[in-house]
């Protein structure tokens, strides 16, 4: 019996001091203070104890309370560990850990975006000092009467090949990386132009000293149309010119791209050229019913040199719709004496709501007599206007009237509910596509004020479409005032209305 207490006493001595030596291991990983006993103190601790217990209980029931103490230190241990990795995010997919591991910030696609973009800004720099140097001395050179060879070969052997470097450079767009965890970020459209003023100009213009402006934004986005991309060789012929100096006379140029979907086009840094020969305008009273000089225009892009040939009598005029607008005599006669039943009078429309009408939009095609018959009743109407063939702007802005410079392209550039009269004459007939038009009368809708009318004046097509014209126009639901139609031709057609719009108080 001595026997085998002596051994029992030696084997729990041995395992309690392994446990409390673990023990302590597992608290000194975790930097938790502990109270060390001495060996021999803890083994005549568990003496006694052993002693005090053995009669009562047996060996098994001892090591089966050592093993769950040793398996409740391994299941805190374990715990402790997947709560440490886990506040790391090991657990979670998220890239910005991986950088904050592994160092691979402001890292895309195999190289250092940072460090490229300093590198690239720090030759920029030196190519900048050496060039202005470079021309220093040619200017020294110059001033001194230096050798002409030596000027030439400086300029066409070091200047220009350096300037064109410095450009070439200049233009590589590197993505930057904004702040420390973001994704790299490239503004669109940068590296499709090669024109840097196209790149100056797309690109997005931050505020000043980290403001924000008036509009509620940190920067500014210039904006140019979708199409531009198709247009690439012509938008930058357009786009290049020196900065300052004169622009080329290309409007016919940019109408062009506009036409082609290329619309808005991008500001340009450039003076626009005037007529050399540029007089004093017609006074107010004088300039709606005269023609206006034609030393104010320039001729450069048109057949005609001036306005008497642009007489619908003169088979090379340059331009078939609106064939008499150019012509005083016949334009007095229009809107104030009706030759057929789809001309409506100005004074028949105003009647409708008097008073309710103050300004409005003239879109079609024509040299501004809507609008100064408007004028005559003190209504203000904006003509929207292309050159097609003949200076149409010109003509309205010299007869003192408002030209807008729109395509049918874009969304109008006026505010919602604002206008009292939208007009169209002469622009839309059967060769409009009926998408098109749906949009185009779904922003005249959205232009109008509740109450405003929608005066379509002699719309033409081919009697087969008209059920469908007659669909998109009645489709919005607006109040019938005057609707009519009339025989072109055997197979075609003319429609007048006048079309008020309901409230729609929502």
């Amino acid at each position: 019996m001595n026997i085998q207490m002596q051994f029992f006493n030696r084997n729990c001595s041995t395992l309690v001091s392994f446990s409390y030596r673990a023990f302590a291991s597992f608290l000194l990983l975790y930097d938790v203070p502990i109270l060390v006993f001495h060996q021999s103190v803890s083994e005549q601790l568990f003496f006694i104890m052993g002693r005090s217990c053995l009669p009562k209980c047996r060996l098994a029931r001892i090591m089966g309370w050592i093993q769950m103490i040793l398996g409740g230190l391994v299941i805190l241990v374990s715990i402790l560990s997947l709560t440490r990795f886990y506040s790391a995010g090991f657990f979670l997919h998220n890239e910005d850990i991986c950088q904050h591991f592994y160092n691979v910030r402001d890292v895309s696609d195999g190289f250092d975006v940072k460090s490229l973009s300093e590198r690239i800004g720090e030759v920029i720099e030196m190519l900048e000092t050496l060039q202005g140097k470079l021309e220093s001395k040619v200017q020294q050179m110059q001033k001194n009467k230096g050798s002409l060879l030596d000027k030439e070969f400086l300029e066409d052997q070091i200047v220009r090949p350096l300037h064109s470097a410095n450009v070439a450079l200049r233009q590589i767009r590197v993505p930057r990386v904004e702040g420390m965890n973001s994704t790299v970020k490239e503004d669109p459209l940068i590296n499709f132009f090669i024109t840097e003023e196209i790149r100056k100009y797309i690109t997005p213009k931050e505020n000043r000293v980290g403001k924000i402006n008036l509009y509620g934004t940190d920067k500014v986005y210039n904006t140019i149309g979708h199409a531009c991309v198709l247009y690439k060789k012509e938008l930058e012929k357009y786009m290049d010119y020196d900065i300052g100096s004169y622009c080329d006379d290309d409007w016919n140029l940019a109408q062009k791209l506009m036409l082609n979907g290329c619309d808005p086009l991008p500001r340009r840094r450039c003076l626009t050229r005037a007529s050399k020969e540029y007089q004093r305008p017609y006074p107010i009273n004088e300039s709606l019913w005269r023609l206006p000089d034609g030393r104010n225009v320039r001729w450069g892009n048109y057949q005609c040199r001036k306005f008497e040939c642009l007489s619908s009598k003169n088979p090379k005029r340059g331009f078939s719709k609106c064939t008499g607008c150019f012509e005083m005599e016949k334009e007095k006669l229009k809107w104030v004496s009706n030759s057929s039943a789809v001309d409506f009078l100005i004074s028949e429309v105003l009647a409708i709501k008097p008073g309710e009408f103050r300004i409005g939009l003239d879109y079609g095609i024509g040299s501004g007599t809507f609008a100064a018959r408007m004028r005559e009743q003190n209504v203000t109407i904006v003509s929207a206007a292309l050159n097609l063939g003949a200076p149409f702007n010109e003509m309205i802005a010299l007869r003192g009237l408002v030209p807008l410079y729109v395509t049918l392209n874009q969304r109008l550039p006026l505010f919602d509910n604002t206008m009292d009269l939208v007009h169209t004459h002469g622009f839309m007939d059967s060769w409009i596509d009926l998408l098109l038009l749906d949009f185009i009368l779904y922003d005249w809708d959205r232009i109008l004020r509740p109450g405003g009318l929608l005066w379509i004046d002699r719309f033409f097509c081919n009697r087969k479409d008209l059920d469908d014209y007659m669909y998109m126009f009645l489709q919005l639901r607006y109040k019938k005032h005057k609707w009519v139609i009339s025989s072109k031709s055997k197979d075609e057609i003319y429609l007048s209305a006048l079309l008020e719009k309901p409230p729609r108080a929502i």
